[in-house]
């Protein structure tokens, strides 16, 4: 078996990196890499994406609810009107990532956000446009793939233009992966075919 893969307890072949903690199982089997078109959804991936920067993913899939109750569940508007008073309050929140630049991020990327719904009607067909034309397949002996693409470095300037932070290609091709927008289930995974 290749260090790419592994073999669950219950018997699936998987990527190497959800290891067998039950939540990154869960997280790998049922949302990685499976096709996101919900805006709230989609502006909490590019948050917490931010706030992973530097931590590994698995510690921010720990805390997710308690980012979920302290930024109002993700919803544009709501976290748009936070203030100086939020930022606080936050920095005190000990079941969240307590960095002020990040907190400021999400409070300005969700204002820039109003924008970019207004301008492009949704988030969700924001992101379509960066959809690679052509689907590479990563199998175990391909690994291991580039963490950006043309289409990750495109999508970090364009927000970038528009005024998002902590946004950068590798964390854009992090929010991809993820949100099904490319499909980097090893091919002889399990989830590879319902993915994408």
């Amino acid at each position: 078996m290749s260090d790419w893969l592994r073999i669950g307890t219950d018997g699936n072949v998987r990527c190497w990196w959800c290891g067998d903690d039950p939540l990154y199982v869960t997280y790998h089997d049922d949302e990685w890499g499976r096709r996101v078109t919900n805006d709230t959804r989609l502006f909490e991936k590019l948050c917490l994406e931010g706030f992973q920067s530097g931590l590994s993913w698995l510690t921010i899939l720990r805390k997710r609810e308690n980012f979920r109750a302290a930024f109002a569940d993700f919803d544009v508007e709501a976290v748009a009107a936070f203030d100086e008073g939020d930022v606080q309050r936050l920095l005190a929140d000990a079941g969240i990532v307590r960095h002020r630049g990040k907190i400021q991020s999400t409070i300005n990327n969700a204002q820039r956000a109003i924008e970019l719904i207004e301008a492009e009607g949704s988030i969700a067909e924001y992101v379509d446009r960066y959809r690679p034309a052509e689907h590479r397949v990563v199998t175990s002996t391909s690994m291991p793939v580039a963490s950006t693409s043309p289409e990750s470095i495109a999508l970090s300037r364009d927000l970038k233009k528009r005024g998002w932070s902590f946004v950068g290609p590798t964390t854009m091709y992090a929010f991809m992966q993820a949100m099904g927008l490319v499909n980097d289930h090893l091919e002889e995974c399990w989830v590879h075919d319902q993915s994408g």
